[in-house]
């Protein structure tokens, strides 16, 4: 956590670090590939610029990371964002397996491996606590018959 300048001179000294280690390895860094995020406390007056080498790194309210979309605000917006995705994943295999007759195993096992992991994959981050929320989650999870 940033608290004092001591702490982003820091910052500054490992990035440059970075930058001679690229070198050394004959490797390219793009910074504007990068995005800066802040977790502040409260509302902050002086807002903290970050430079790799002389190139300004812009900021961002949110990234994605394995998955799992974290926000600045620390609010856990992500339950439409996987809802999208598993209720995508449930069409293609209906959409697949429409002309399958007497395939039950088949439907469960591609609805096992395809679709329940979205909704299940990071939920302890994102825990759905609305009830609008939890009802979509569950009609996801029971519209499809196996």
């Amino acid at each position: 956590m940033l608290t004092t300048h001591l702490h982003l001179d820091q910052i500054l000294i490992m990035s440059g670090a970075i930058g001679v280690w690229a070198v050394v390895n004959e490797m390219m860094i793009n910074p504007g590939k990068n995005k800066a995020v802040s977790f502040p406390k409260a509302s902050v007056k002086k807002r903290i610029w970050y430079y790799f080498g002389d190139q300004l790194i812009p900021e961002a309210s949110s990234f994605k990371y394995l998955g799992i979309i974290i926000r600045s605000d620390l609010n856990w917006a992500d339950v439409t964002y996987t809802l999208r995705k598993a209720w995508k994943a449930l069409h293609f295999i209906m959409r697949i397996l429409k002309k399958v007759h007497n395939a039950r195993n088949t439907k469960r096992s591609a609805y096992t491996a395809l679709v329940r992991p979205i909704p299940e994959y990071g939920a302890v981050c994102w825990d759905p606590y609305r009830e609008g929320q939890e009802s979509a989650l569950n009609r996801v999870q029971s519209v499809f018959p196996l």
